[in-house]
């Protein structure tokens, strides 16, 4: 019996790979002699790395950039194996849980760091670069990423402005003539599953700019400056980035990574699975087993489960998914898209802090009794 295990993380307690040795110990206790073939994924958020450089036989790289604030910091990307591409997760270097929540500005806050990453990737002569943007304190339009790529943002003096969103409405100019050549030549894969716009009610600033420290009357300049931003790049590049989807994504970088890198937005997880071999690694399964922290209505729309069960449900191989947290009625969403069984691995009454801590025992346990519920079945 082939047995695929392809979790995603479980926020705040395992790495993806940390959940995948969890279930197959659990599918030991009801198979012992299972191929069981490991498989973490991610959907452009935290583990897209790993899981990455993991599957591809790759290595990790440090490397010395800013943090949102513009102080000293190392940031950790992935040359793949075969040498020919880079991933970068956009909070190595940009990302809210780099600074104290005390900390959280979005009106100073710079994607520079992102920039540095994708800066070193482009001089390596790597073919192309896939950039996962989850997890950002900055709502910049991602100017301080283009910042480090060689583009100066100038005012009506021809001075630079000040990094940070609180500066775009000053900008008069984009001057793109410093721009690192390799761009034209380097593929930019932007790995999302946020659809969201960069204006309006859904858009970067009034959707997230709370979430990354913004006050209602930050919302508001955040807004008007992500405006005015658009507004110079349909101008001066000749690009209309306020009707693209995902636009909106880390506080606009989705936005400046597609005007000032040429970058193409995919869906998080088709672009993680894709690159993993997903599809090598599914072939001859009997079982695919999935799962993720928390499982929501949402997660039938792109979510890391989702993508393994559209996969798996091409080739009519059964799927289960294990949770730390199921959402009423999220089971029957994902039923819908293929997945046969949904089950929670905490009990009813944990608290957060016992299921944190539990999570890897917990999740191997509930691995093997639904297994053996299932085989009891039959």
């Amino acid at each position: 019996m082939k047995i695929l295990i392809a979790p995603n993380a479980f926020k705040e307690c395992l790495s993806a790979g940390e959940a995948a040795r969890a279930m197959e110990e659990g599918v030991r206790e009801i198979f012992p002699v299972a191929d069981c073939v490991l498989c973490p994924i991610a959907d452009g958020g935290d583990g897209t790395l790993d899981a990455i450089v993991t599957a591809t036989g790759g290595r990790k790289i440090q490397v010395k950039v800013k943090d949102p604030l513009g102080r000293p910091h190392k940031a950790t990307m992935g040359l793949l194996g075969g040498g020919n591409g880079m991933v970068i997760e956009m909070a190595e270097a940009s990302g809210l849980r780099l600074i104290e929540p005390e900390e959280r500005n979005p009106m100073i806050a710079t994607t520079r760091g992102t920039g540095e990453l994708m800066h070193v990737a482009i001089n390596r002569g790597v073919r192309y670069i896939i950039l996962g943007i989850g997890g950002s304190a900055t709502v910049d339009g991602g100017t301080g990423m283009a910042r480090a790529l060689g583009y100066r943002f100038l005012d009506r003096r021809g001075e630079e402005i000040a990094e940070g969103g609180a500066s775009l409405e000053q900008l008069e100019r984009i001057d793109a003539s410093g721009k690192n050549p390799g761009l034209v030549t380097t593929r930019v894969l932007i790995a999302s599953d946020v659809t969201n716009l960069l204006l309006g009610e859904h858009g970067a600033a009034r959707v997230y700019g709370p979430q990354k420290g913004a006050t209602a009357e930050m919302v508001e300049r955040l807004e008007a400056g992500l405006a005015h931003l658009a507004e110079v790049i349909e101008r001066d590049l000749g690009l209309d980035v306020r009707t693209l989807p995902g636009a909106g994504a880390a506080g606009g970088l989705g936005a400046g990574l597609i005007a000032f890198a040429g970058a193409e937005m995919r869906p998080g997880v088709e672009l993680v699975l894709e690159e993993i071999g997903f599809d090598e690694k599914i072939e001859g399964a009997d079982l695919v087993l999935t799962g993720e922290g928390a499982v929501d209505r949402q997660t039938a729309f792109g979510k890391g489960p989702a993508g393994v069960a559209r996969a798996a449900q091409e080739r009519g191989v059964p799927v289960y998914c294990l949770a730390g947290r199921v959402e009423p009625g999220a089971e029957q969403e994902l039923q819908k898209i293929g997945i046969e069984r949904t089950l929670c691995i905490n009990p009813p009454d944990s608290s957060r802090e016992e299921s944190l801590r539990q999570a890897y025992s917990r999740l191997s346990l509930a691995t093997a009794n639904l297994l053996r519920e299932q085989y009891e079945k039959h």
